[in-house]
């Protein structure tokens, strides 16, 4: 794949990585899975695998990843970190950070087995292939299916739109596939705390 398909690829799936849901869910509260008590701090997701993007010029992969922030007790989630690495040509840079305004929603519980959904509003993430300098930002609404296994496990698999400040030469959507494991702070900076829905 050309550098100009990784550029868009890469991008898209920076972006769609971060986004997990939009803010219309109900939020519930999030607990500590090994006593049951409802969590509330920071809390780290640690990208399980790659983040794969697909556009209409091709696909790519982001090997790493963090999302760093916290929920209250009611559920609500605010992400006020987000890195990417090992894009390859690409550096992705997460934009308007806080994102804030998404939610933990456990009576959304049901299809495909999932124990409810996770939601992350107000994201931004822009992407440069350093190759041509071609810049590229996607963003949007995005549903993650949260699981509860031995982390609170949240997959996504959702279309993104291009946003403003994008090449004319990036492709106007990209479908995001990737999964995180959410867990809670046990000492600060130290995050092991397994959490469920």
């Amino acid at each position: 794949m050309n550098a100009l398909r990784k550029a868009a690829v890469l991008g898209a799936a920076s972006v769609a990585v971060v986004a997990l849901a939009s803010p219309a869910h109900a939020a519930t509260p999030v607990y500590n899975a090994a006593t049951s008590a409802v969590y509330s701090g920071n809390v780290q997701g640690a990208l399980i695998g790659t983040a794969s993007v697909t556009t209409s010029l091709g696909g790519g992969t982001c090997s790493s990843s963090t999302l760093g922030g916290g929920v209250t007790s009611g559920g609500a989630l605010t992400l006020t970190s987000a890195s990417f690495a090992d894009c390859g040509d690409t550096t992705v840079t997460a934009q308007n950070l806080p994102w804030a305004g998404g939610s933990f929603d456990a009576t959304t519980a049901g299809p495909g087995g999932r124990d409810g959904t996770v939601t992350i509003a107000g994201f931004r993430v822009r992407a440069v292939v350093s190759v041509f300098g071609i810049t590229c930002v996607y963003g949007g609404t995005v549903v993650g299916n949260a699981f509860n296994n031995a982390d609170l496990d949240v997959t996504i698999s959702q279309s993104l739109g291009k946003q403003s400040g994008s090449s004319f030469l990036c492709p106007g959507s990209a479908t995001v596939t990737a999964a995180y494991a959410i867990r809670g702070e046990t000492s600060p900076g130290v995050f092991t705390t397994p959490l469920a829905l």
